[in-house]
């Protein structure tokens, strides 16, 4: 089975670094290919993305070498099984708050014995390789995304899950949760505390760490601390940004 890029960089000691796309257009998807992430992560929670459109973004990551990940919109097997059939290496799931939530996840991403994932990888054959039943179960990534007090407080359980490969933390809806406004940068004590707990729980129970950062400098700063998926913000406000950036420096 084709190797996943995400593993890899993880059995190399070093953090991941994926590429995040909101935007439902496979050539938007492949010039990312191509671009020197370890990951492409199509969003379809707070993307503009379909179905079809995803499996058409998964089709046009796989001319590059980054791992297809996908972030679906919430935590339905069915949803999951979809996703990976159509050949995503990976799958980020929104709203993980309980050990049982977690469970019904992870086990959607797995072959029996250890899951309950139905067979029939159409392109996950196409794009993995004639062997892709026997290696998927250790080839695939799931990640938990953290972003709740009710996760929070159920931390410990939920980061003992066998078969969890990361937690997810999303800044955003965490700050939400514990009383603040959005902030994909957290400035308030108590967020930038619960994400060091956050990491900390994780890393103890042998479960890696991501976040999704705004900037590459902010990227930077988390992978020396030893995270270890990390997204730079999106391509939609990528683009808006270097877009005020040329026109600015257009009109100066």
């Amino acid at each position: 089975m084709r190797e996943n890029p995400v593993r890899t960089a993880w059995a190399e000691g070093r953090g991941a670094i994926t590429a995040w796309l909101t935007i439902a257009n496979s050539y938007n998807a492949e010039i990312h290919a191509h671009d020197g992430f370890d990951a492409i992560t199509v969003d379809l929670q707070h993307g503009v993305v379909s179905f079809q459109q995803a499996y058409e973004m998964l089709q046009a990551i796989t001319t590059g070498t980054p791992a297809p990940i996908v972030r679906v919109p919430w935590n339905d097997p069915a949803s999951i099984m979809k996703m990976l059939d159509g050949g995503a290496y990976g799958v980020v799931c929104p709203m993980i708050n309980s050990r049982d939530e977690c469970e019904r996840f992870v086990g959607a991403c797995r072959y029996a014995p250890v899951g309950y994932r139905s067979f029939g990888p159409a392109r996950g054959v196409l794009h993995g390789g004639p062997d892709y039943f026997d290696h998927a179960n250790d080839t695939i990534v799931t990640l938990a995304m953290i972003e709740t007090r009710d996760a929070l407080d159920n931390l410990e359980e939920i980061v003992q899950v066998e078969g969890l490969d990361s937690v997810y933390i999303g800044p955003n809806d965490l700050s939400i949760s514990l009383g603040h406004g959005p902030a994909p940068e957290p400035k308030a004590q108590e967020v930038i505390d619960a994400i060091d707990h956050i990491y900390k729980v994780s890393k103890a129970n042998g479960v890696r760490v991501g976040i999704h950062c705004p900037s590459g400098e902010s990227t930077r700063r988390r992978l020396a601390q030893g995270y270890d998926f990390i997204a730079i913000s999106n391509d939609a406000r990528l683009i808006s940004a270097i877009n005020k950036k040329e026109l600015a420096d257009a009109r100066a």
